[in-house]
């Protein structure tokens, strides 16, 4: 199978072709296999997938989690150990997916978008494939990142209920640790709107103008990812799936509420970015219109000092003023005193 980067790669191409389709992160791809029940947990990475069919049939609960997209022939193979159709699989490998949930009677697959900051400020962002089915779940990442350390230390650890429960709820533990994610990255742009506010007050520039652009674009983006989560959550909240136990549609509908919170604080943040575009606007507006109103106010000054030196530097021979003794100091003197005035008149007005 080809591996591509990027959409021109698939060109021409039938339905259900393999093409690993966005950002190879370097590495070879990882297979580990976390299968627990209620007495403990056995994590183990998979040298060979091919005994991987036998969790389909088992009585504990598998958690299947492969980092790393760019090895086609691995997720092949993953694919017919657990009978995943084509186009899903298609859909795993073309990693600009938007956020969907597609129900295939024996398993969900479930397309997210998994955000986190990092340490320059700046959000990274990666597409997380979920394939939730009767008793396993399989989860693709792009990268070796580790998005879900939380859910494994909890199983591993025996904390909380989440080794009592099936299938259902890790997957809803994944999607939880996702969208828990997503209020980092809002902490983070709030956190970055509180710095562009005091910018805004004390020195805006062409520099606070371009963080605006670039924080727009972040949010922008975001916002793609999100909006189309509200959709998956609320279809998993209702309960319309039959992988989806009774018990487990309280801790879904939660995150369907904080998908909910995720998007409304979004959407604030947004309101307020627009809003300080605005003013950054209006600021710069402002700040031109001082600087043409000194210089209009210089201007109009020296109209008639520029007058008075215009009348005086004539080339005529018969001017009574030009053999006066104190000709002169007199101009200078009308000179000073028609700028005082003007200085005087433009201050009683408040223009100066």
């Amino acid at each position: 199978m080809a591996e591509k980067r990027g959409m021109a790669g698939k060109a021409g191409l039938p339905p259900e072709s393999l093409v690993h389709v966005g950002r190879e992160y370097g590495g070879s791809a990882k297979v580990t296999v976390l299968d627990y029940d209620a007495a403990g947990a056995r994590e183990r990475t998979a040298a060979d997938v091919a005994g991987l069919a036998a969790f389909r049939s088992a009585d504990t609960v598998t958690w299947i989690s492969v980092d790393g997209l760019h090895n086609v022939g691995l997720i092949e193979k993953i694919g017919a150990a657990f009978s995943i159709h084509p186009l899903v699989l298609e859909d795993i490998l073309n990693t600009h997916q938007r956020p969907k949930l597609e129900d295939y009677e024996d398993y969900l697959y479930i397309v997210l978008q998994a955000f986190a900051p990092e340490q320059d400020g700046k959000t990274a962002g990666e597409q997380v494939s979920l394939i939730v089915g009767d008793g396993y779940v399989l989860s693709f990442q792009e990268s070796s990142r580790e998005i879900f350390k939380a859910v494994r230390e909890r199983i591993n650890g025996g904390k909380g209920r989440i080794r009592r429960e099936g299938a259902d709820y890790l997957a809803y533990s994944l999607l939880d640790t996702i969208v828990d994610n997503y209020y980092l990255v809002l902490e983070e742009m709030a956190e970055r709107l509180e710095d562009l506010e005091d910018t805004m007050v004390t020195r805006p520039g062409q520099g606070t103008l371009q963080d605006i652009h670039s924080l727009k674009r972040e949010m922008l983006f975001f916002r793609k990812a999100l909006w189309p989560l509200r959709e998956v959550a609320g279809v998993l909240s209702r309960g319309e799936s039959h992988l989806i136990r009774q018990t487990t549609l309280p801790y879904y509908r939660d995150a369907y509420d904080h998908t909910i919170q995720v998007i409304d604080t979004l959407e604030t943040y947004r309101d307020i970015l627009s809003g300080m575009l605005d003013i950054y606007l209006s600021s710069i507006s402002n700040r031109l219109n001082e600087i043409m109103k000194v210089l209009t106010i210089i201007s109009t000054i020296f109209i008639p000092l520029t007058f008075l030196a215009g009348v005086y530097g004539m080339n005529f021979k018969y001017m009574p003023e030009l053999e006066w003794e104190y000709g002169y100091p007199a101009v200078w003197a009308v000179m000073i005193l028609a700028g005082l005035v003007m200085v005087g008149f433009f201050r009683r007005h408040r223009w100066l």
